[in-house]
């Protein structure tokens, strides 16, 4: 039994030669694996350079995260005008009606507003870092019955999805 798998192995290594070594076609035969070899220690550097690259970023946000948490740094008004006025886009049909003023980390927001959107709007303005507190003297509508609500478009509401696992 091991001398027919020697015999078989054998004429197996030999075929393998006769392929590689053919006076015709062999150069062209081993220049393919050799250039299929290069490519697929291109590609394995190129992953293990992705994959470094987005560890690193990773880890680089969780230690933000982290920063941020244990910080109490004052915002800027005017950083914290533009990270509201960047959340009404993502959360309201019609973001230009609002108008946004912060005076000392209390946001007040003026204009009309459509009612279904008031909630998941405040909901994430009180999450925004560096707001103390939010007046709110927004106009209620029921649908759009004034200039400023009509067209625009119904945007979903904003969810802050949890940090995703690196994938192999």
């Amino acid at each position: 039994m091991n001398r027919a798998v020697g015999l078989i192995g054998a004429a197996g290594i030999g075929a393998g030669f006769m392929y590689l070594f053919d006076p015709d076609r062999g150069k062209r035969r081993r220049a393919g694996i050799r250039d299929k070899a290069k490519h697929i220690n291109r590609v394995a550097i190129q992953a293990v350079g992705k994959t470094e690259r987005d560890l690193r970023n990773r880890l680089l946000g969780i230690v933000a995260e982290l920063g941020s948490l244990v910080s109490s740094e004052e915002v800027a008004d005017r950083v914290l005008e533009a990270r509201i006025r960047s959340k009404l886009g993502r959360l309201v049909s019609h973001p230009h009606a609002i108008q946004v003023k912060v005076v000392e980390g209390r946001a007040r927001l003026t204009g009309p507003i459509l009612a279904p959107e008031v909630v998941p709007l405040f909901e994430v303005i009180s999450g925004i870092a560096g707001v103390k507190s939010i007046e709110n003297l927004l106009e209620l509508h029921e649908n759009a019955d004034i200039p400023a609500l009509q067209g625009g478009k119904r945007r979903g509401r904003e969810v802050a999805s949890p940090p995703q696992p690196a994938s192999a």
